[in-house]
């Protein structure tokens, strides 16, 4: 590239062995990139190069013909022309006369077809040149924005050129055609949200509220773009500014939509969007900044955004916070994920807050959080001067005011009824004239909140409230104490709701078109985490896509809110606009893909899930991993996936000898102390046989099983399913009964083994610290997850996930992403570091190799043990059975010298030691139960794997019935929908099974999760 009187210093180098740049610009005149065209060559000319232009103009048979000459030997052909068809403009004539190793900067947005077209044509013509795919565009602020994309030699070159048009140019990886796509896709949410925008603020004028008082509330909740933020002025005061018009975003969806078609891929909220551009630009105000889309609506219903409606004011929290009255009574009804943090809340700041709720669990929080619950809404009401109701929808709310034993019959007269639900404004505004005629000076604030569980718990909602004065005066304090920021509406409800309803018409339609426009990223090809990254920064981001595309990203659907719970706030928003003859055609197409997503089965999954619409329809992922972050949060990037048959074969061989017979004889000689299992979930006991397991801890029973002196039994705790304190706790009352016991049935010498998840998952360090404050200090911690049939390997202390003919470092598989019991390593002595949060060092972490267990045996393992530090904790490699069975015959000479161990460890351990081989499975007639009743296979894990294994099962055997349990179903609050699954689920079992067939019930492959760890175990709670 050559430089002309670039004086910049970091330049200077360049100026030197170059002398003069030559651009040849390529320009059409007039046209939508006009503007943009003309302050590019302004800008290069001010860095002072040398700009030639070349007018080019279409003849009538489409052929494209140059007003003037390209300067001869140009380095630098520009291109920046209003028609998309660019490639026409690059004919032999042209490129001819450009250096050799010229560029060719493409500035005009244009479809990625197109520029393959170009490519296509370059490579013929002239293959020396190099292409840059340099789309320039306007942003929201009035500044020019330009990506650049190429070779790494092209664009390289072509820094100093881009650098003259914008200082802080963004260089994409990618390749030519990558700038123009992630360009593409922030055009397609830029022109939705612009629709969106002029369609809420018409439906909230219509609805009666000041659009000035709206912008302000919208701007700084979830329903806000920077679309929204930086356009809704110009609508609402009709002002000009350097905003692009109308007419380009018109060309922007245009090529949208012509790529998407040619992909075949939908795009239902952008061609939506597109049509009322086309209703714009028909109207006349193509050539206008683009926010005059809203001029359309004045013609249409004649709400005009310059004039307050009804209600054009607002109070300050500092004013009622002067004259709210206190609270000495208040009741609170709906304890779900959002009205439990906000009562909860309460009660922290002091308030004495009687709750109810129609699910038990939920009431025993409330309990241990400090409140007191009652048996019915009618008795959480009584007395109660204030009552606060946070329930998921009208029917609820109808229910527990007004049904059998509802809170109006039980509140005292005078009393403030404050409905945070998200319903209608038509609901609401009924609800206070049925109030005011109980003639019991009733009083209502229309209350919808925003801001999700978090800010629920810690009172920093957004509250949106209206009602009368003496209603603000009797429950302002508790306002106050729930919310960050209240928007004070007086005279009367229905205000609040409707400003609710704005926002969440802008949000819903914000995540259904975070989800088109990801999904048509990766339809793309574009990677889907580059391409957010990207977004978040550029003019078509939103708080919904920031915060719910991360969701998509990780295929994280756990719901913090749900899909149906935005079936029913759009339905609100199209009910609305039906009764206020507002059409509303973004509002509408986006409740189709609520609809779409709950009709597939996603309704309970978090509101992100509508992707999976686009997803199922198209056949694309929109899931992207993002490495870097789990690099960064711990896990080894350096910890490879291996194939699996090479590794294990370059493996030293396994120890010759059978140590399992010397293991029988040792237990057969009552040598060999009993192996006590505390075993944390039922999947222990699948590679023994002919063991006791216990359900009963009773000292008296332990007394009677250590008596008949068997090698090994079982205690089926479940502590998996309970929290770390509580699972803690749990070990500890178990272990002081079997120190009991052991004394009581003649001093039986025992070792604790905490049989847990081969995949790392459970309470540790939690049970044994817990089983170790009973017991006393061990010589050492035995960690030892290997089990080979669920193929889990231990290799240079990394732990492996066989899958297919690899090994997955267990740190990289979906089972290090439980929502309780995650972690990051996978190497174990990182992983114990990572655990007890750096209690212990991963280099204060002893290992047995394999290289030890296969070439000295079960002496040298002894020895090994013997030798540890007391208290240390020691890993296990093991990559065979054999492997296992070594260690254990070594682990039982150490113990008879003396040496005591508390065991950490998966299934494989304890077969192997107590010498148990194993036998083949079950087989029904074994069972007795063949030409009896069908089988049942019960299948419960969400993990792929599990899923896989389904597929498998449902290849081999064609003739079971299937029956599937909607887990979100019997995770839920609501106990008449738990309990007709599971009433659902058992009778068609039972139909089933006494007709003899063979029956599987299995869960719904969903994986829900909590808010929170301890709510991920409890799974007591729904989204309100």
């Amino acid at each position: 590239m050559e430089l002309l009187a670039y004086c910049a210093p970091e330049f200077h180098i360049i100026k030197k062995t170059m002398t003069s740049v030559k651009i040849a610009l390529v320009e059409d005149g007039e046209g939508a990139f006009a503007a943009l065209r003309s302050d590019i060559v302004q800008k290069c000319l001010s860095k002072g190069f040398e700009v030639h232009d070349l007018h080019v103009s279409s003849s009538s048979d489409g052929s494209v013909g140059s007003g003037r000459k390209t300067p001869e030997g140009a380095s630098v052909l520009l291109v920046a022309v209003s028609d998309s068809n660019v490639s026409d403009y690059l004919t032999a004539d042209t490129l001819s006369l450009l250096a050799e190793g010229a560029l060719v900067l493409i500035c005009s947005p244009v479809a990625p077809s197109e520029l393959e077209r170009v490519e296509k044509k370059l490579s013929v013509l002239r293959k020396d040149l190099l292409l840059v795919d340099a789309p320039v565009s306007r942003s929201l602020d009035g500044s020019i924005k330009v990506l650049a994309s190429g070779t790494r030699d092209a664009v390289s070159k072509a820094q100093v050129l881009l650098s003259a048009t914008d200082n802080d140019f963004q260089l994409i990886d990618g390749g030519v055609g990558t700038s123009n796509k992630l360009l593409l896709v922030n055009n397609l949410l830029y022109g939705v949200h612009l629709a969106a925008a002029a369609e809420s603020v018409a439906l909230g004028a219509c609805a009666g509220l000041s659009t000035r008082i709206l912008y302000d509330i919208i701007s700084n909740a979830a329903g806000t773009s920077r679309v929204f933020a930086q356009l809704v002025p110009h609508m609402l005061n009709c002002k000009d500014g350097a905003v692009i018009k109308l007419d380009q975003v018109y060309k922007q969806l245009g090529l949208v939509l012509d790529e998407a078609r040619k992909l075949k891929f939908p795009l239902p909220l952008t061609a939506a969007a597109h049509q009322q551009v086309v209703l714009g630009c028909a109207s006349g105000y193509g050539n206008e900044i683009c926010s005059a889309l809203y001029k359309v609506w004045g013609k249409i219903i004649y709400a005009h955004t310059a004039s307050s409606v009804s209600v054009d004011s607002l109070d300050t929290m500092e004013e009622l916070a002067k004259v709210a009255q206190k609270v000495d009574s208040l009741a609170f009804v709906g304890l779900g994920a959002m009205g439990f943090g906000m009562a909860s809340h309460l009660v922290k700041e002091g308030y004495k807050v009687r709750g109810y709720d129609v699910f038990g669990p939920s009431m025993e929080r409330f309990t241990k959080s400090g409140g007191t619950v009652s048996r019915s809404p009618e008795d959480c009401a009584k007395g109660a001067k204030v009552l606060v109701v946070m329930v998921a929808n009208e029917e609820q709310a109808e229910s527990v005011l007004f049904g059998k034993e509802g809170a109006v019959q039980g509140v005292s007269d005078g009393c403030t009824i404050v409905l945070c639900s998200t319903v209608s404004p038509a609901f609401v505004m009924k609800l206070e004239t049925r109030l005011s005629a109980e003639g019991r000076d009733l009083h209502l604030l229309d209350a919808p909140v925003s801001g999700g569980t978090a800010k629920a718990a810690d009172g920093t909602l957004t509250i949106m409230v209206a009602g009368t004065e003496e209603a603000f005066r009797r429950a302002g304090a508790v306002l106050l104490a729930m919310g960050a920021n209240v928007y004070i509406f007086k005279g009367g409800a229905g205000p609040g709701s409707s400003v609710k309803m704005v926002n969440q018409l802008l949000a819903g339609v914000h995540i259904a078109v975070s989800a088109e426009a990801v999904a048509f990223g990766a339809r793309l090809g574009l990677d889907t985490r580059a391409l957010f990254k990207f977004v978040e920064k550029s003019d078509g981001s939103s708080w919904m896509f920031t915060n719910r595309v991360p969701h998509m990203l990780n295929a994280e659907y756990t719901p913090l809110s749900a899909v149906d719970i935005f079936v029913k706030d759009m339905g609100i928003v199209f009910s609305e606009g039906k009764r206020l003859c507002v059409p509303l055609p973004i509002a509408s197409s986006a409740l189709q893909q609520y609809l779409l997503s709950s009709a597939a089965g996603w309704g309970r999954q978090d509101d992100s899930a509508v992707v999976k619409v686009f997803e199922k329809m198209t056949g694309v992922t929109v899931e992207s991993k993002d490495l870097s972050a789990a690099t960064e949060a711990g896990e080894e990037a350096d910890v490879p996936t291996l194939p699996k048959d090479a590794t294990l074969a370059s493996l030293p061989v396994d120890w010759p000898e059978d140590p399992v017979e010397e293991i029988r004889r040792v237990e057969e000689e009552g040598r060999a102390k009993v192996l006590v299992v505390l075993d944390d979930d039922p999947t222990g006991t699948q590679t023994v046989h002919g063991v006791t397991v216990l359900t009963d801890w009773g000292v008296d029973v332990l007394v009677e099983e250590f008596q008949k002196k068997p090698a090994c039994f079982f205690i089926l705790t479940n502590s998996r399913a309970l929290n770390h304190e509580e699972a803690a706790s749990l070990t500890a009352t178990i272990c002081k009964q079997v120190v009991a016991a052991a004394s009581a049935a003649g001093d039986i010498g025992y070792t604790i083994v905490l049989r847990g998840d081969s995949t790392l998952r459970g309470h540790f360090p939690q049970e044994p610290n817990a089983a170790a404050s009973v017991i006393g200090e061990s010589d050492a911690w035995i960690i030892c997850p290997f089990f080979l049939q669920g193929g889990r390997y231990t290799i240079n202390d990394v732990h492996y996930v066989a899958k297919d003919n690899t090994l997955v470092p267990a740190g990289k598989t979906e089972f290090s992403q439980d929502a309780v019991f995650g972690y990051k390593s996978s190497n174990l002595r990182k992983w114990v570091e990572e655990k007890t949060e750096g209690k212990v060092l991963a280099e204060d972490v002893a290992s047995v190799s394999l290289e030890l267990i296969r070439k000295e045996g079960p002496d040298a393992v002894c020895r090994k043990l013997c030798s540890l530090k007391k208290g240390s904790i020691c890993i296990v490699n093991a990559a065979s059975d054999r492997d296992i069975e070594v260690f254990a015959a070594g682990m039982i000479q150490a113990e008879a010298k003396g040496k005591q161990f508390l065991c950490r460890t998966a299934a494989s351990f304890v077969s192997a030691r107590i010498g148990l081989r194993p036998k083949s499975p079950l087989t029904p007639r074994d069972l007795g139960s063949v030409g009896v009743t069908g089988g049942l296979i019960v299948i419960g894990s969400y993990v792929p794997m599990t899923t896989e294994q389904v597929r498998e099962l449902r290849a081999a055997c064609q003739n079971l019935e299937w029956i599937t349990v909607d887990v979100a179903a019997v995770a839920s609050e609501t106990s008449e929908t738990r309990e007709n699954e599971i009433e659902l689920a058992a009778l068609s079992a039972t139909l089933a099974l006494t007709s003899g067939t063979d029956t599987v019930i299995m869960t719904s492959r969903d994986l829900v999760r909590g808010a929170s760890k301890v709510e991920s175990l409890q799974i007591d709670w729904i989204t309100r």
